[in-house]
C-alpha cells in the first residue's frame, strides 16, 4: 500500500497525526530583512509559473525564506498593508508554516516565524507522498473573527479569494527564484486543524508545497 493511501485510511478514521520534530523547536524564529529590490520581471516569472510535484528535501536557507514569506504574505507598507490583497482589508489570512523542526505562523508585522506546533506536521498537510519530504508546506488558515463585517455566508469565498493571491504570490516567486511549488486542496482539514491548535472560528482553506525542484 502507498504512503498516499495509508494517509488516506488514517484520515478516514480520524488518525493521521504529525511526526515528532526534526530537531528543536525554536519559539521564535526572527526572520532577516526581505530584499524588495531585484528578481526575475514579472513577464517572465509570469511565463515560468507552473505547478510541481516533486521536490528536493534541501532546506530552504533563512534569508530565501524570508524573502519567500515576504512576497506572499508580508507588510509593504508602513501602515501594514500587504503584498496581497484582502476584502475590507480584513487581513484574515493566517499563514502557517510548516517545517521539520515544528510549524510555526508568520507575523508579518514583525517579519518573525512563531511557533504553532513543537512536531513535523508537514505529513499531515496533505496525502500526497512529496509533502512529508518537501522542506516547506504552507498552511492557509482563514480567521473568521477578523470578517465581522463580512456576511456569515460569504466569509469563506472571501478568504478563499485572498489566500488564492497570496499562493500567487508564492507561485511567482518561486518561479523567479528557481523553486518549485505546487497549491493543494486534497487535505485533511479536521488533521490541520488539530495538529495546529485552530480555535473553532479558525479554518483550513488550501496547503502549498515549496522546495528546490526534485534532482533528476
Amino acid at each position: 500500500m502507498t504512503d498516499t493511501l495509508v494517509k488516506l485510511a488514517l484520515g478516514v478514521m480520524g488518525r493521521l497525526r504529525p511526526r515528532p520534530a526534526m530537531g528543536d523547536a525554536i519559539t521564535t524564529i526572527e526572520l532577516p530583512a526581505p530584499e524588495r529590490r531585484g528578481g526575475m520581471p514579472l513577464m517572465e516569472a509570469l511565463a515560468s509559473r507552473r505547478s510541481s510535484r516533486e521536490f528536493a528535501r534541501d532546506a530552504l536557507p533563512l534569508p530565501l525564506l524570508s524573502n519567500l514569506l515576504w512576497a506572499a504574505w508580508g507588510a509593504n507598507r508602513p501602515d501594514g498593508g500587504r503584498t496581497a490583497p484582502s476584502a475590507l482589508n480584513a487581513q484574515e489570512i493566517e499563514l502557517y508554516a510548516a517545517l521539520p523542526a515544528g510549524a510555526y505562523r508568520y507575523d508579518a508585522a514583525t517579519h518573525a516565524l512563531h511557533l504553532a506546533a513543537a512536531t513535523d506536521i508537514r505529513r499531515v498537510t496533505g496525502y500526497q507522498d512529496f509533502v512529508d519530504e518537501a522542506p516547506l508546506d504552507l498552511v492557509y488558515v482563514a480567521d473568521h473573527r477578523r470578517m465581522a463585517l463580512v456576511p456569515v455566508a460569504q466569509r469563506e469565498s472571501f478568504a478563499s479569494a485572498a489566500a488564492g493571491a497570496i499562493a500567487q504570490n508564492v507561485y511567482l516567486f518561486a518561479a523567479g527564484n528557481g523553486l518549485a511549488t505546487v497549491i493543494r486542496a486534497w487535505i485533511d482539514r479536521d488533521a490541520i486543524a488539530k495538529a495546529l491548535g485552530l480555535a473553532h472560528d479558525q479554518q483550513v482553506l488550501l496547503s502549498q508545497t515549496v522546495g528546490y525542484p526534485a534532482k533528476r
